[in-house]
């Protein structure tokens, strides 16, 4: 899925203040929309936040343009995404939704065997940051120091969580009912 960042149209251009230009800012754009999107969405599970969390991190980098290297925007937008991702998970744990659907009304998942349905299951019964480990490292390839950076934990931190998090993976992934 293609997503589409807007620049925000109240900010003004000043070519001579700027470390970062308004082409590199575009280039950063065309390069990493996506993989944040795709980073974002897999964490929180709905495309209609991932995007509003994806856009207001390219807000953010838009507006602090001047304070941000170029050659780091990557892992700039990537942080920025990921504490605004973390935000919006702990104002929806705030959110109660009243289920109105009758118990009969319900419908419940048939028995799956598809692989890749199973292994989005098996990462959604980790935790946040357990699942954001693992997305970061197995699907977008970031170094252990890199994503440290970006979730604000040290190499170690990230290192031990994200083995944890791997054996978790793997005891969901060997039980009885994801065994094809």
């Amino acid at each position: 899925m293609r997503i589409t960042i807007r620049q925000p149209h109240y900010v003004t251009f000043n070519s001579l203040d700027l470390l970062m230009t308004e082409k590199e800012y575009n280039q950063c754009v065309t390069e990493y929309a996506d993989n944040v999107y795709r980073f974002i969405v897999k964490n929180l599970r709905h495309e209609e936040d991932a995007r509003d969390v994806v856009q207001t991190a390219f807000e953010k980098m838009w507006v602090n343009r001047a304070d941000i290297d170029n050659a780091k925007c990557k892992s700039y937008l990537f942080t920025v995404a990921y504490n605004q991702m973390i935000d919006h998970l702990r104002k929806a744990k705030r959110v109660t939704l009243k289920d109105e659907f009758r118990e009969d009304a319900r419908v419940y998942d048939r028995p799956m065997h598809n692989t890749r349905k199973v292994l989005e299951q098996a990462l959604a019964q980790l935790n946040e940051t357990q699942r954001s480990l693992v997305l970061l490292k197995d699907y977008e390839g970031y170094s252990y120091e890199e994503i440290g950076q970006i979730t604000g934990l040290n190499e170690s931190q990230v290192k031990v969580y994200l083995h944890r998090a791997r054996v978790q993976l793997k005891n969901i992934l060997v039980s009885p009912e994801n065994v094809l």
